[in-house]
């Protein structure tokens, strides 16, 4: 039991916070980490992690061995699509199919953003490409009849898509917007009768 001084200056006892599951607590050091990391790349200090936690500076190091092994988990878990592929399972089946994949653009862009980031504020990162496509391939699912390609295929298509038209190294000098994509994905480059080139 610690104390603490009152007001008044007199010393009365404390009871500590209860101790976290080590999952839990590996898992809200990990949370809390992120954001320093992206403001403050890998210059991010224990201190800095551990006020962002809660916690003391020590503990960091009970739950990991040193920073750099923190900082890989950090991207480990920001790597992670589990939270992107929940985003899709979310969209609602019943819109109409542009509708749907306007919204799959969306989340894609901002996972790509993040990624980027993440990638400014430490560097390298050993990013395992994603190979199933099964959740975004389900955006397409109520659709199926009416499309040229399998889901899956079509999920591929879409993903590159939305890479070549947003990100900065590759995309034109004003990025496509998400129904521009999903327009180049269903409809092509050939103008429909009538429309102006851009």
């Amino acid at each position: 039991m610690t104390t603490t001084r009152t007001a008044a200056g007199t010393l009365e006892p404390r009871s500590r916070a209860a101790a976290l599951p080590p999952e839990e607590r590996r898992a809200r050091i990990v949370e809390a980490t992120l954001p320093l990391l992206l403001a403050h790349g890998t210059a991010l200090t224990t201190r800095q992690i551990a006020e962002a936690a809660g916690i003391a500076e020590g503990t960091i190091f009970r739950v990991f061995p040193d920073k750099e092994s923190l900082i890989a988990a950090v991207v480990d878990a920001a790597l992670d699509t589990t939270i992107v592929d929940a985003q899709f399972a979310a969209i609602d089946g019943s819109l109409p199919l542009e509708a749907r994949l306007v919204a799959a653009v969306d989340i894609r862009r901002r996972r790509m953003a993040d990624v980027f980031q993440l990638r400014l504020a430490v560097g390298s990162i050993d990013q395992r490409p994603s190979t199933d496509l099964g959740a975004l391939a389900k955006v397409f699912e109520p659709d199926r009849a009416s499309l040229r390609r399998d889901p899956v295929l079509a999920a591929h298509l879409l993903r590159g898509l939305t890479l070549a038209g947003t990100h900065p190294s590759l995309a034109p000098e004003e990025p496509l917007t998400s129904e521009e994509i999903v327009s180049l994905l269903l409809d092509g480059l050939r103008r429909t009768d009538g429309e102006d080139a851009r």
